[in-house]
């Protein structure tokens, strides 16, 4: 795969993300795929979609980890609700985490990405080591499966999330890098953050935000386009290229499958991140 290859956000059945045929006639080569439904997590299914991206010249470089239940609604039932972390349905997750794992093995796909979800602060409750232990046995299963997990950045500080990493000493963890993520949860600064963690970076989201005109950490900032918002896409293009990272770069933008307004938007960050790219190879 090329460096800095331009990929989007997609899905098989779930219809969010851009849609395979925008990604197509935008000459987008990557995609991190969500999720698909348990009844298309077959072979059959896996197959079928392969020889599609195949046809499309497209590749997987994630499939990302969604779970039935889960909501966005605002960050109290985020975090009530998002990732492993919930302890009522930590188990069950645990498990179909695993089923993700070996469907993504079908589709050739060797990075798990998930929102782990709220880390507790208390690193020695029992909630605390309970995760530890929860994240340690996904990457040990991962691992057989000759796979990463990649934790995606936002609904933890980033101390608190090297602090995590260490702890779970898995050498196949790693971070799905989302500047947005920081902004709209409140966090802190993304680009500060991502040459602290840069040696764990495997992934990232090109994708963007402005801050809550509310309470930080208790109201949602707000998504925006890509170069349009408080990331500064040149910035963050330049630290990724200082912290020495050529993987894919892969837009996020939660907008509806329309395929005009998807060129449009997606067409955008796609323009920008190629005019960047070329800005900063001839310097």
């Amino acid at each position: 795969m090329e460096k800095w290859s331009v990929g989007v956000f997609a899905s098989i059945d779930a219809g969010l993300g851009v849609s395979l045929e925008v990604a197509r006639e935008l000459g987008v080569k990557t995609v991190q795929l969500h999720t698909p439904h348990k009844n298309s997590r077959t072979p059959e299914k896996a197959k079928e979609f392969l020889a599609k991206l195949a046809d499309y010249g497209i590749a997987i470089t994630a499939v990302f980890c969604g779970f039935e239940g889960e909501s966005y609604e605002s960050i109290k039932i985020t975090a009530e609700t998002v990732g492993l972390v919930p302890p009522s349905t930590r188990a069950a997750r645990l498990a179909e985490a695993k089923e993700i794992a070996d469907f993504a093995k079908l589709l050739g796909v060797d990075a798990i990405g998930s929102h782990i979800g709220f880390v507790p602060h208390d690193t020695h409750s029992a909630d605390y080591k309970d995760v530890v232990l929860v994240v340690r046995e996904l990457c040990e299963h991962l691992k057989k499966n000759g796979q990463r997990l990649h934790l995606e950045t936002g609904q933890e500080s980033v101390e608190g999330l090297l602090d995590f990493i260490q702890i779970v000493a898995a050498d196949n963890l790693f971070i799905n890098f989302d500047p947005a993520n920081l902004i709209l949860y409140g966090i802190g600064d993304p680009l500060g953050a991502l040459k602290k963690v840069g040696k764990y970076v495997r992934s990232v989201h090109c994708k963007d935000a402005t801050a809550t005109k509310g309470t930080p950490g208790i109201d949602w900032g707000a998504e925006v386009p890509f170069g349009k918002g408080e990331v500064n896409a040149e910035a963050f293009l330049q630290t990724l290229k200082d912290i020495g990272y050529e993987g894919p770069l892969t837009i996020e933008r939660e907008i509806p499958q329309e395929p005009s307004r998807q060129k449009t938007e997606i067409g955008q960050a796609v323009n920008l991140i190629r005019s960047i790219q070329e800005k900063l190879e001839s310097t």
